[in-house]
Order: structure tokens, then C-alpha cells, then sequence
């Protein structure tokens, strides 16, 4: 696939209808129409909100990976969410990446949010994934995943760390301040979305989705609490300029990745 060293992104901050797959579908085909981007990002369990009923909420890879697919192919853009997946083996909470050409990768988030018990409802993955798109390598991750820098840590393998969220408002601080952190200590961008509204259980999310370059700066920001599409232009020219003047990475600690 050609590289495009312009990579158009698309952050959707959203509302979700709680335990509703379908009303989700909907209403996000229709926010999804109008935008024009090369990827597409929507937040964590974007069909059902973030909930612990995995008996009830998780689906087979069905329907919400069928709309994934037809939505890339329409809109010719890659789409990235995660599903409340059930397999074979029990529930995962998967990050899907999906290209127009319906191409389907997917990340199954390693770092269970025990705080809210998903660690009881859902199975871990069980490592890093990265995507090949356009010429662009992408790493998957989900919310709690944040948290973890050595799980993020960039061995020149990747040039965008994407984050989707169910990231409570409660915490918004700490979600800005370490969406930041790892692009700074990556050197690469990074891309967080998060939902807006009040959930099932109660919780309130501000949103606070950002896109943020190498240098920890943000590029594009969206106002609290408010829905809408969060777009940016992520230079790859740029990127590999800056690790060539700043090489960082040269002297980074080795290490070995286990589980």
C-alpha cells in the first residue's frame, strides 16, 4: 500500500446508548457520514458503553464487525472501536482496526480496569498489536492501557499510539496529562478517544479527546462535555525529521516484554 505522509484522523467524542448495539450503529452512521479522514476513531465499547454485563452485552463476531466493515468501505476510511466480544473461551473487550478494503486487525485490551471488576468479566490479551496502514504503524491500545508505559513503549516500531476510552470525568486530569506523556517519551504521536455523557452505572464522561504530536503538544482539542469529531493532519515527514535531530531512542533502556 502507497504511503500517504499526510494521514488525515478523525476523533468521534460521542454519546452511547447504554446496552443498545443497534441505537448505537445508527446513530453513528449518521455522524460518520460527513467525515472525510484516512482514520476514523470511535471509543471503547462504542456499540454498548463500558459495561461489566458481558453475559448480556457481549456479542460473536457478527453484526457490530459486519457494520465496521460496510462503514470503512463506504466512508474509504480504516475504523477503529472496540466490541464486547464473546469467543469461544469467554468475553474479550477487542479493538477492532478495519481498512476500506475490509481488512480486520484487532488488539484484545490487555490491561483489565479491576476497579470496575472488568477483570471478572472479561478475559486479558495477551500482547502488543500493530497495524500496517498507508505506510503509517499504528499501535492499539484501550483506556486502563494508558497507565502502563513499558506495555506502550515505542521500539521503533511504531509512529501513532491510539487510545479509545471509556475514561471517567472523575480522572480527566490524568487521562490528559499521560496521553501527553506518551507521546513525549515515544517520540510519536498520539491519538485518545474518549466518550461524553453519563452512563448505566452513573459515571460521567467529559471527553477530552485529543490528538497529540511527538513533541507531547496538542494539536487538536474538543471542549468538555461536548459532542463532535476531533480532526487533525498527522505528518510522518515531520516525525522522522524530528528522531533523526533528536534520537532518543538510541538511548533507550532494553528490556524484555512478558505476558
Amino acid at each position: 500500500m502507497q504511503t500517504v505522509t499526510e494521514l488525515r484522523v478523525a476523533l468521534l467524542q460521542t454519546e452511547l446508548v447504554w446496552h443498545d448495539a443497534a441505537a448505537n450503529r445508527q446513530q453513528l452512521a449518521a455522524q460518520l457520514k460527513p467525515i472525510q479522514a484516512d482514520l476514523i476513531v470511535l471509543p471503547e465499547m462504542f456499540s454498548t458503553g463500558f459495561s461489566m454485563q458481558s453475559n448480556d452485552i457481549a456479542e460473536p463476531e457478527g453484526e457490530t464487525l459486519a457494520w465496521l466493515i460496510q462503514q470503512a468501505k463506504q466512508l474509504g476510511a480504516a475504523i477503529v472501536g472496540s466490541v464486547a466480544t464473546r469467543l469461544a473461551s469467554g468475553c474479550v473487550n477487542r479493538c477492532y482496526f478495519v481498512t476500506p478494503q475490509g481488512d480486520v486487525s484487532f488488539y484484545d485490551k490487555k490491561h483489565l480496569f479491576r476497579m470496575a471488576g472488568e477483570q471478572q468479566a472479561y478475559q486479558a490479551g495477551t500482547g502488543r498489536v500493530l497495524v500496517q496502514y498507508r505506510g503509517w504503524r499504528i499501535l492499539l491500545q484501550v483506556c486502563y492501557d494508558l497507565r502502563f508505559p513499558v506495555f506502550s513503549r515505542n521500539r521503533n516500531d511504531y509512529d501513532v499510539a491510539l487510545y479509545v476510552a471509556n475514561w471517567p470525568a472523575a480522572r480527566s486530569h490524568a487521562w490528559r496529562t499521560l496521553l501527553q506523556a506518551r507521546a513525549i517519551e515515544n517520540q510519536a504521536y498520539v491519538l485518545g478517544c474518549n466518550r461524553v455523557g453519563i452512563d448505566g452505572n452513573k459515571v460521567a464522561y467529559r471527553g477530552d479527546s485529543l490528538i497529540v504530536d511527538y513533541l507531547g503538544q496538542p494539536l487538536a482539542d474538543l471542549a468538555p462535555e461536548q459532542p463532535g469529531v476531533l480532526t487533525g493532519a498527522l505528518d510522518l515527514t515531520a516525525l522522522r525529521q524530528y528522531r533523526q535531530q533528536f534520537p532518543a531512542h538510541l538511548d533507550a533502556d532494553e528490556f524484555s516484554l512478558l505476558g
